[in-house]
């Protein structure tokens, strides 16, 4: 197996020591549903994470984290946040804010980035939580609590 570079989100993590367990798929899956078909994983476990907006002034662009096989609500999102309205961020726009790559965004590589971090309701349920390390091919697994503690997540009901 290739060495893997360590990506801002492993030494992140490192960094507060948590552990964690790297999962490599091919660069050309973009989808968290076809991450864990290819990793042999509960599609429950595979978060994608989102970039969303308040279409209200005075919000800060948003990264909710998502299961695989459930879909963002927009209204329940809109009322968790305190927004009137939220939309999906174009994946142009996304790439645009974060500075990563659709199928590589990472709560975990853009901490202190400016963006207010979400974690839906469902993933409490869980023993373990599979996320992006912040760059297309590589995913890391670890702890829900750990990953709540890392990013500061706040942990809100969104999905459907």
């Amino acid at each position: 197996m290739p060495r893997i570079e360590k990506t801002l989100a492993m030494r992140v993590l490192e960094g507060q020591c948590v552990p964690y367990e790297v999962i490599v798929f091919p660069d050309t899956i973009h989808d968290a549903h076809e991450v864990a078909e290819y990793a042999d994983l509960p599609p429950e476990n595979v978060y994608k994470t989102l970039v969303v907006q308040a279409d209200d002034v005075g919000f800060k662009p948003m990264l909710i984290l998502v299961a695989a096989d459930r879909a963002l609500d927009l209204k329940k999102t809109a009322q968790a946040v305190g927004a009137k309205k939220v939309h999906m961020s174009r994946h142009t726009d996304a790439e645009r804010l974060t500075g990563l790559k659709v199928g590589g965004i990472s709560a975990l590589a853009l901490l202190n980035k400016g963006f207010t971090v979400y974690l839906d309701e469902w993933a409490t349920l869980l023993d373990f939580i599979v996320v992006s390390a912040g760059q297309r091919g590589l995913n890391l697994k670890l702890g829900v609590d750990d990953l709540i503690r890392v990013t500061g997540a706040q942990v809100i009901e969104v999905s459907m």
